[in-house]
């Protein structure tokens, strides 16, 4: 099924034209800083994260010295399908409803975003809901200016900030909380992550190609799963700090084309804060990098399972380029601070400001 167009007036999420609950919820972001409060220390977390990742630092020694290529297969495999399940799955379609699935591919994206054990998807619609409302202020769960660490790990070690709490409130989840697999998901997370996440990745490699008990646990069952942490954790921290700003001087999000190799398309945080309805979550059309991610959905609207794709026109792109950008685009920035500036220059008596 062909991509549709949107409307570059398009909300955020279908559901943010709905008024928020009215008390607390409505009451102004307070930002970093700006109050005092007692941070709650997620004390589990703080001890057993460490764990993982020395183990899932040594099963990365052991992927290169000693595994079988069968596992290396099926880690990579892993890792593939994890990160495609968060990008597909829980932020492109559950997220951001910037696509639609039959269900024999939203249980495909649910089992395998459960392998990648990052909290059911309801969990993270939630939290990235959030940080796109919100985004960097203290309703941000991963709230850029509080630090590197913070917006890269540091944020699953403590308990959620008083004006998440608050403004979380007034979120309309209704629709991933009335979806029958996430709600199953929900339901039965324990037992779904013990079983996918700790179980089958290490008895396969034990008992279908005679790996080691050690490897088996330690390169599929640590290795993966830590390189998936820091994955998507770049999204939150380097494309918050460093890159370029084609599309959006004025957000904090940002893009560069390096971290495309370890996200498979979600490289381009600064196009996809300003145009978060698109499926590619970035401008395909002009960029040189591949998603595996939009290939992904592409595949499947094929055959039927993905539909009402949602992309943005060159004509609209080209217009918050040359409106908001930082000259850096590769069309419309030709790479020259003063012609760009010119150029927008322009662009504010042709496009004038409206956001």
């Amino acid at each position: 099924m062909a991509p549709q167009d949107t409307d570059a007036n398009a909300v955020l999420f279908e559901d943010d034209a709905e008024t928020e609950d009215v008390g607390l919820a409505k009451m102004p972001v307070q930002q970093a800083g700006a109050q005092k409060w007692e941070t709650n220390y997620e004390w589990h977390i703080i001890v057993f994260l460490p764990l993982v990742y020395t183990a899932g630092l040594y099963g990365g020694y052991l992927f290169l010295v000693s595994a079988t290529w069968q596992t290396k297969i099926f880690t990579i495999f892993l890792y593939v399908t994890s990160i495609i399940s968060i990008t597909a799955g829980a932020h492109r379609l559950w997220s951001h409803k910037a696509y639609k699935a039959k269900w024999p591919l939203q249980l495909i994206l649910m089992f395998f975003h459960t392998s990648a054990l990052q909290y059911s998807v309801i969990n993270w619609v939630r939290d990235h809901r959030m940080h796109h409302k919100y985004v960097d202020t203290d309703a941000d769960p991963h709230n850029a200016t509080r630090g590197l660490f913070f917006s890269h790990v540091g944020w699953v070690m403590m308990g959620k900030h008083p004006e998440f709490e608050r403004k979380s409130k007034g979120l309309d989840l209704s629709d991933v909380e009335s979806n029958s697999i996430l709600r199953f998901q929900q339901k039965y997370y324990v037992i779904l992550v013990t079983i996918i996440c700790f179980i089958l990745p290490t008895v396969i490699p034990v008992y279908l190609w005679n790996e080691t008990w050690m490897n088996a646990i330690l390169v599929p069952g640590l290795f993966h799963r830590v390189c998936v942490y820091n994955a998507v954790g770049l999204v939150n921290s380097v494309l918050h700090k460093w890159g370029y700003k084609p599309y959006d001087k004025n957000m904090a999000a940002t893009q560069i084309s390096l971290v495309n190799y370890v996200l498979f398309g979600e490289n381009a945080h600064n196009y996809h804060h300003a145009f978060p309805w698109d499926y590619r979550t970035s401008e395909l059309s002009a960029s040189t990098t591949f998603s595996l991610t939009t290939a992904f959905i592409n595949l499947f609207a094929r055959i039927g399972w993905a539909y009402d794709l949602k992309t943005i026109s060159d004509d609209i792109i080209r217009k918050r380029v040359m409106r908001t950008g930082d000259g850096s685009h590769q069309i419309w920035g030709w790479g020259d601070k003063d012609q760009c500036k010119e150029e927008m220059n322009a662009a504010e008596i042709i496009y004038p400001k409206h956001d």
